[in-house]
């Protein structure tokens, strides 16, 4: 199946695993119910009740579809990357121990790397 075609800053962001500016995406402040699935392959990635205020400025997940999303050590080892497990999109990175839900867990993602399917 081809993948969907990105514009300029999806391509920064998802290829070329950019960071875009906090406070400015599309789903930061999202509170539909529904699905965010992959903007490159359309992949399910994080069901809307997983979804949290981290007062970050980007779309904070506690958990994602079993298997949709995958974890790699940043280079320097500072940070680990998330990307989707399907295409290999870059979605942002997940940080654990924060203790912001009871999972202690936040998938910090870009709202360019997300579609949304409204229930």
């Amino acid at each position: 199946m081809p993948y969907n075609k990105l514009n300029e800053e999806e391509t920064h962001v998802i290829l070329n695993k950019g960071t875009e500016r906090p406070f400015t995406g599309k789903f930061w402040d999202n509170k539909s119910d529904g699905m965010y699935t992959c903007r490159q392959c359309n992949t399910n990635l994080f069901p809307s009740n997983t979804k949290f205020d981290s007062g970050t400025g980007w779309p904070s997940f506690d958990d994602a579809v079993e298997g949709a999303v995958k974890e790699i050590s940043d280079a320097d080892g500072s940070r680990i990357e998330i990307v989707c497990a399907n295409c290999g999109g870059h979605l942002g990175h997940v940080f654990k121990g924060e203790r912001m839900t009871d999972k202690s867990v936040r998938h910090c993602v870009n709202s360019v790397s997300l579609d949304f399917k409204e229930k």
